[in-house]
């Protein structure tokens, strides 16, 4: 039910008061138990791994690293690849779906948004989505916001306090708000 609700939403605005915004609702409402649960007291790593499965319905990782608190509204839409790191204080507003590669790095305070209001303001109350992805060795620096749709490149810095809010192309430091590109990163591999 859950891959078939990001599927269905993809690209469309989901209106107040349509059962699909109801399904949505209800679903955020259930997860919201559940990380308050995960964020009430210390926690091992494998004790986090466990509620954190339960609130993504995925394996996550045993090479992940999610440091607490850690906070999502809906849940269910996120994906962890190996050797991730979040710090703490990080905020995944994933019902457009957000998809961590390997070796990704996520400073504290840092905010992944997939969700977006509808413009028309007799319509405002909507919802719109877009997936997020991080792309494998990226690293988000502190209270860095990633907006609905955005693509972080391979090995790709985003500065601290940064906006993402249009694709990183692979391998450069953006930095800013709007973030833009200030540095080629030069790959030793390849060098």
């Amino acid at each position: 039910m859950v891959s078939d609700l990001l599927t269905s939403i993809q690209g469309k605005e989901i209106d107040k008061g349509t059962e699909l915004y109801e399904q949505i609702h209800r679903a955020k409402g259930e997860n919201e138990r559940l990380v308050m649960e995960l964020n009430q007291s210390y926690k091992e790593q494998a004790d986090v791994h466990k509620a954190l499965e339960k609130i993504t319905r995925k394996k996550i990782p045993s090479t992940a690293h999610i440091s607490l608190p850690f906070y999502t509204d809906f849940g269910c839409h996120i994906i962890f690849g190996e050797r991730v790191f979040i710090n703490q204080n990080v905020m995944f507003v994933d019902l457009g779906g957000i998809t961590l590669e390997d070796d990704v790095l996520i400073g504290p305070m840092s905010r992944l948004i997939t969700v977006n209001h509808i413009q028309d303001v007799h319509r405002r109350r909507g919802l719109s989505v877009k997936p997020i992805l991080v792309k494998r060795n990226a690293w988000i620096g502190a209270n860095v916001t990633v907006l609905p749709g955005v693509t972080i490149g391979e090995n790709s810095i985003v500065a601290a306090d940064s906006t993402v809010t249009k694709d990183v192309e692979d391998n450069v430091v953006v930095s800013g708000t709007p973030a833009r590109k200030v540095k080629r990163l030069i790959n030793d591999e390849t060098s």
